[in-house]
């Protein structure tokens, strides 16, 4: 019985992917981050290091865990028993470098904490998460003026400043140095990235699709700057792309809502959103 670890995404994705496809939702975020190492290189999500990824299985059984970390973040785990995120810590530890906290749902977060600080000291971050999936599309009535449009090359300026804005307002500092420009500029050679555009022609409003993986595809970076929200630019946005990412195929659509807003969880499930399963932040201090 041991954790597997590795640098290498194809030889993680060989070991893993059956275990990632029995619950393609809950593995949504290992599936996204270790698609994009695949097409972009190990240095996908920054230079501070190489993405980590592990998974665990006893002898020649199935894979019963797995997790995927990109440095400077700490590592994001899939669904598994609360003894297999012990035994990932301990693994963790064993080789090295110190980590600043642990993603993943409640159980598993909780364990994992426990067991890298003895017990001792660490918080849960100012983020508790929900991952929400589509059921039936439903836009708000009435929109707001103006339309939704794929937004393009001139773009990349204005929504890279957007989303370093977004990063900050939900807090994550292991994001601060992320190369946003980078970051959009593939969203939008890609098609995923959406902006709202008013009738003057001024864009109020963004949000993204990641590609689609398993039968897949979860909206996020959405964002609306604070002076111009209230107005439904959000909740057309999210559905525009919603509908973007179910009209290239999606069989589902996913997001991740932070349950200190109230107001993007109540609009998120008024579009149609139903819960799936929540999820903590861990910070070790």
């Amino acid at each position: 019985m041991t954790w597997h670890l590795t640098e290498d995404v194809e030889e993680f994705r060989r070991a893993a992917d059956g275990y990632l496809a029995r619950d393609p939702a809950r593995s949504t975020a290992l599936l996204t981050m270790s698609e994009m190492v695949r097409r972009h290189g190990p240095q996908a999500y920054g230079d501070a290091g190489p993405a980590r990824f592990g998974w665990w299985r006893e002898g020649g059984g199935a894979v019963e865990g797995a997790f995927v970390q990109t440095q400077p973040r700490p590592p994001l785990l899939g669904p598994m028993p609360e003894n297999l995120a012990r035994a990932l810590a301990r693994e963790l530890r064993a080789v090295g470098p110190g980590l600043s906290g642990v993603r993943a749902a409640d159980g598993a977060a909780k364990a994992f904490a426990d067991e890298w600080t003895g017990g001792g000291d660490w918080r849960v971050d100012v983020r508790r998460l929900r991952l929400f999936r589509l059921g039936q599309l439903t836009p708000q009535e009435p929109a707001p003026s103006g339309r939704a449009r794929q937004a393009g090359a001139d773009d990349i300026v204005h929504a890279a400043a957007w989303m370093k804005s977004f990063v900050a307002d939900i807090g994550d500092p292991s994001d601060a140095d992320h190369d946003y420009t980078e970051n959009v500029a593939r969203r939008v050679a890609d098609g995923l990235l959406y902006l709202w555009e008013e009738t003057d022609g001024r864009s109020v409003s963004m949000a993204a699709h990641s590609p689609l993986i398993a039968g897949q595809s979860r909206v996020a970076s959405v964002y609306t700057p604070a002076g111009l929200r209230g107005r439904g630019y959000a909740g057309a946005i999210t559905a525009a792309v919603s509908r973007a990412a179910l009209d290239a195929g999606a069989e589902h659509v996913l997001l991740f809502t932070d349950l200190a807003n109230p107001t993007s969880n109540a609009l998120y499930q008024r579009l149609g959103y139903r819960p799936v399963a929540d999820y903590l932040d861990v910070e070790f201090i």
